[in-house]
């Protein structure tokens, strides 16, 4: 028999030693870390499904009384803290799932297309909660939890078939740390339940339950493990929003984390940027190349040094303008942080004013919209629409290039640069001036010097203004970190629009609503009435006047603006403003002690 032949048998063997070696160069990648992280969401998710059937068991008791109002602000509270467990997935793998959960509370535009979504989700119903007569929302509040109970009953199934890297699993646990650092402990999910410090206690637990199967007995792992074990440590005893020292938890705590999940990233060859803007050779969030310029709208050509220099020589170039009189730096001028301190900047006549403040232009290479209605999507469009507008350069472009074409010097260096053996162009103009632009990005404030280690470059003022600012006064949530503009975290891949309200005088006991109906001019919907691009703040305190049209002359203004809710804090009626309107509460000392920190954004030449 077969069996018995040992011919056979030893020709039988060889054959299948040599099938399974040419098998094992085939076998599927080992998928204990996919396993793993679905096992965690479908546990988790099952969780929440619960907790949001709890809130909406809640709402329906809703009947005007205190305690039945303050159990269901508690359910909610619960209810984000379980979503907090698989937000990571969502957010990264399942986004458009995750937007029915944890939207903010107004309607998004999705351009071009001009498609209107209407808020749904935990954030809308925490709006709606804390209403003075939240009984009045009841059917609203019915609507949106119904809404969350059934979808999360169904979130198992995302799981049907799917499929994930590595390096995917580790990219999305990477955003959730920069949406804790960014975010959570900024409030910006939760103002007003101010849950944030608790939610990003969840956030860290779940990365730290979902990092399990990627940790050995390694020096990359055994740091990870302790910069982690000690953050969770250091969290979990928190629970005052508004006393959490975001200071100490960024400089000692989440800023040594991440470096540390980098280093594993890097170490195992795991590392992936492809969701956001992230720059992957970057330490951490507040490294000086943490986001990638090279993600945002550009020319089509490669920025290099020489094109820099050829751009700042154009920036001074009065050749630009219709009368070889002004050039970029009438209106920007780098003694005055690139601005010109005028309420609204002289126009080309020098009699009339142009519509709007001229904005600084420092770290302006990190926005995906241009001007304050956004109108313009890369610094290139915005160069030459500056050129042509008739109350900025009021230049013929075709005569601009003529004007440089006459200079020896000009056609030395544009041949230099660009190589392109021809005449030269307009885009080529734009291109250099935008390079320039993109150099300006010194990251050497004492804010920046603090956080690499100095710790005298702030005062305690300083630092006391840092925590408020991302604290109570809910700066943070629209001036995101590190960048301090409105460049969305975690995945910086848009710029936020705001309706502030800002009025057209700053008599705020007397206010006038301003007319620049702002984006609307662009798109012309009534969401964008009065919106405006949030603009940064490093330098702020250099680059007075303030807002759009330059109504606020200092920063004192500005924060009691703030402070008072806005226009709608202050008495106008409007119907779109996006920033809250409950007033702050902060106190004279507290103001004092944001503005000194803002003044710690100040970059040093």
């Amino acid at each position: 028999m077969y069996q018995n032949n040992p011919k056979r048998v030893i020709l039988g063997l060889l054959l299948m030693i040599s099938l399974a070696i040419v098998l094992g160069l085939k076998r599927a990648p080992d998928q204990t870390a996919l396993i793993h992280t679905i096992a965690y969401f479908k546990e988790n998710s099952r969780v929440f499904a619960a907790s949001a059937g709890r809130l909406k068991a809640a709402i329906v008791l809703l009947d005007g009384s205190t305690e039945h109002t303050e159990k269901a602000k508690l359910a909610l509270k619960e209810c984000r803290l379980q979503y907090k467990r698989i937000a990571f997935f969502l957010d990264y793998f399942f986004e458009s799932s995750a937007m029915i959960y944890n939207r903010p509370p107004k309607v998004e535009v999705e351009e071009p297309y001009m498609e209107y979504q209407e808020p749904s989700g935990l954030q809308v119903v925490e709006a709606l909660l804390y209403e003075v007569e939240p009984v009045q929302h009841k059917e609203a509040l019915l609507a949106q939890t119904e809404l969350i109970s059934s979808s999360a009953d169904d979130l198992g199934t995302l799981t049907y078939q799917f499929e994930a890297t590595d390096q995917e699993i580790l990219e999305s646990i990477d955003l959730e740390l920069v949406r804790v650092m960014a975010l959570s402990i900024s409030g910006y999910d939760a103002p007003e339940l101010k849950s944030g410090i608790e939610e990003a206690y969840q956030s860290l637990a779940a990365i730290h339950d979902v990092l399990q199967p990627f940790l050995n007995d390694d020096e990359a792992s055994l740091s990870l493990i302790r910069n982690l074990d000690k953050t969770i440590h250091f969290i979990s005893a928190k629970t005052d929003f508004d006393a959490f020292d975001r200071m100490v938890f960024l400089k000692d705590y989440a800023i040594p984390l991440q470096e540390a999940l980098i280093k594993l990233r890097s170490v195992h060859k795991l590392l992936l940027y492809s969701k956001s803007a992230l720059n992957p050779g970057a330490k951490h969030l507040f490294d000086k190349n943490a986001i990638d310029l090279e993600k945002f709208p550009a020319a089509k050509w490669k920025n290099t040094p020489e094109m820099a220099t050829l751009g700042k020589s154009l920036f001074f170039e009065k050749a630009l303008s219709g009368n070889l009189k002004r050039s970029c730096a009438s209106c920007h001028e780098p003694g005055k942080y690139f601005t010109d301190g005028l309420k609204t900047s002289l126009a080309f006549d020098g009699i009339q004013h142009v519509l709007r403040n001229a904005p600084g232009l420092y770290y302006v290479g990190y926005q995906y919209a241009q001007f304050w209605d956004g109108r313009a999507k890369s610094l290139q469009e915005q160069v030459i629409e500056v050129i042509r507008n008739p109350l900025e350069m009021n230049a013929d472009t075709d005569r601009v290039v003529r004007n440089l074409q006459d200079k020896p010097e000009y056609v030395k260096s544009f041949e230099q640069v660009f190589r392109s053996g021809t005449p030269i162009r307009i885009d080529q103009v734009a291109a250099a001036l935008s390079a320039y632009m993109q150099t300006l990005r010194p990251f050497n404030s004492a804010f920046d010097r603090y956080l690499k280690g100095n710790s005298k470059a702030m005062t305690k003022d300083q630092v006391k203004g840092f925590n408020i600012f991302m604290g109570k006064a809910q700066c943070g949530t629209c001036h995101f970190i590190p960048l301090f503009n409105g460049l969305i975290p975690p995945f910086y891949k848009r710029t936020e629009f705001e309706i502030l309200g800002t009025p057209g005088n700053d008599d705020l006991n007397h206010p006038l609503i301003d007319k620049d109906r702002g984006r609307a001019d662009f798109f012309s919907i009534e969401y964008y009435n009065g919106a405006f691009k949030t603009p940064g703040l490093r330098n702020a305190v250099m680059t007075a006047p303030y807002m759009h049209n330059g109504v606020f002359k200092d920063l004192e203004q500005l924060m009691d603006f703030y402070n008072k809710g806005g226009g709608a804090g202050v008495g106008l009626d409007l119907s779109y403003q996006t920033l809250p309107s409950k007033p702050l509460g902060l106190t004279p000392l507290e103001i004092k002690e944001i503005i000194a920190f803002i003044g710690a954004l100040t970059d040093h030449k």
